[in-house]
């Protein structure tokens, strides 16, 4: 195939790359020293050649075809500026991109996702280019660069709002910018989108059921963080029904993994360790070495809860590892967060504070880990407080009180009530703790670990 005229075109200082099929068609003619009736021969009219090149009109797919023949080109060029060959190097690297972030390997993915778009640069090839914004939203969340995510994942909203997309790849954009604003703390719009997401996917009568099974995993999140046990518990059933369905390992890992997380709120612990037992074991399956340091780290928390020290040492130590392993200095913070939780309550209070505030330098900056900067915020506040250290227990406290009102979660906040109240009786102020108990309880506090 010659495709002379194409790469001198992109040398030349004018736009290079066309960014319309009538560009293409309009620099290819040209490039082949042709004039519009040239092309048109015996088949077409000038007028029609020009409405083509002008956006007027739009070839059916034997015209692109006769077009793509005349011009010596391939028919995807015509269509997104890129042939056969450039195409599926192009999706190749960004097939690439997207395993890495399913590997949790978010800078590499990301690094991928730039070679894509300098291949794609100036090139108008939607599908491609939806796919990348997603990734890139998904991967930038989990790193922690929430509003960058939020720009790619609105830019994904306004590209799929075009003709060229489905219902469905509309409903995957809204899925993900409610997890993204439910990494943000705003539980409220997270569960809008979550609703609008799903509605769509089920309107858009394609095969949708993996996206659903996500979108009521993360739903159960919010339902979580709002106390509505029963309604958290409904979508983890739905999600696992769906992936159970599937056959899709992770799928049911993870709805195991949230599974364990309400249960464990609700005070079931020895089923929330089957649970969370169930998707280590799923997890380790995919070789998901992320996930099963998580598990390891909720394993350790509710070995602890269980009365069992020893082990929940262990698994937090290991979770510790696996952290470093995979390089999550986020997860490497909960699992030195959790253990500064049990060495607190073990009466080792000073080790409690140097890991407390370690955990606070591994997750400086994450406002997507409010939740965990407050339960260490509030450790090394407690840790503290048994020192006999008030004002700097107080302050501690006080920075937990804020991530907690912050995330909207009345238990968290009632952990920070009952701890300043704690403070109050330390300083002899009896009617402050007293009121301060009884904001706590009234708040039906269920924060255990």
């Amino acid at each position: 195939m010659d495709l002379t005229p194409i790469q001198e075109s992109r040398a030349d200082p004018a736009p290079a790359k066309p960014s319309t099929l009538g560009d293409r068609v309009r620099q290819l003619r040209i490039a082949r020293g042709l004039t519009q009736a040239d092309l048109a021969g015996d088949r077409f009219t000038k007028q029609y050649v020009s409405g083509i090149e002008r956006g007027a009109t739009r070839p059916t797919n034997d015209t692109l075809e006769w077009l793509a023949r005349r011009l010596g080109v391939d028919r995807s060029f015509l269509e997104v500026g890129l042939s056969s060959d450039e195409w599926e190097r192009a999706l190749s690297v960004l097939s690439r991109a997207e395993a890495a972030i399913q590997a949790h390997d978010y800078d590499h993915g990301l690094g991928l996702l730039t070679e894509v778009a300098e291949r794609l640069a100036s090139r108008s090839v939607p599908e491609l280019e939806l796919r990348a914004l997603l990734a890139e939203g998904w991967a930038r969340m989990y790193g922690g660069e929430l509003r960058e995510s939020m720009v790619a994942l609105a830019r994904a909203h306004e590209l799929a709002a075009t003709p060229f997309f489905t219902d469905l790849d509309r409903a995957e954009v809204l899925f993900r910018l409610g997890c993204c604003r439910y990494k943000l703390s705003s539980t409220a719009t997270a569960l809008a989108l979550f609703k609008e997401s799903l509605e769509l996917a089920e309107r858009s009568s394609l095969p949708c059921d993996r996206l659903r099974a996500k979108i009521f995993g993360w739903r159960s999140r919010c339902y979580r963080r709002q106390r509505d046990w029963e309604a958290a518990s409904e979508d983890v059933e739905r999600a696992l029904e769906l992936s159970e369905a599937l056959r899709d390992p992770r799928g049911q890992a993870d709805a195991y993994f949230l599974g364990s997380l309400v249960a464990e709120r609700q005070g079931r612990w020895v089923v929330a360790r089957s649970y969370a037992e169930r998707a280590k074991a799923l997890y380790e399956d995919i070789d998901d070495r992320a996930n099963v340091g998580k598990l390891l780290n909720n394993l350790g928390g509710l070995s602890f809860l269980l009365v069992k020290a020893a082990p929940a040492t262990e698994n937090l130590k290991e979770a510790f590892a696996v952290a470093l392993e995979v390089g999550s200095q986020a997860d490497a913070a909960q699992a030195v967060s959790s253990l500064a939780q049990v060495h607190l309550r073990t009466g080792e209070v000073e080790l409690a504070e140097q890991q407390a505030r370690h955990a606070l330098e591994l997750l400086d900056g994450r406002v997507d880990f409010l939740d965990e900067i407050g339960n260490a915020e509030l450790v090394l506040g407690r840790a503290l407080l048994e020192q006999g250290r008030l004002d700097e227990a107080e302050q501690h406290i006080q920075i937990a009180e804020k991530a907690f009102e912050q995330l909207s979660s009345s238990s968290h906040c009632a952990a920070a009530w009952a701890a300043q109240a704690d403070l109050a009786v330390f300083r002899g102020d009896k009617d402050r703790a007293v009121a301060l108990y009884r904001r706590a309880v009234e708040s039906l506090q269920d924060f255990r670990f």
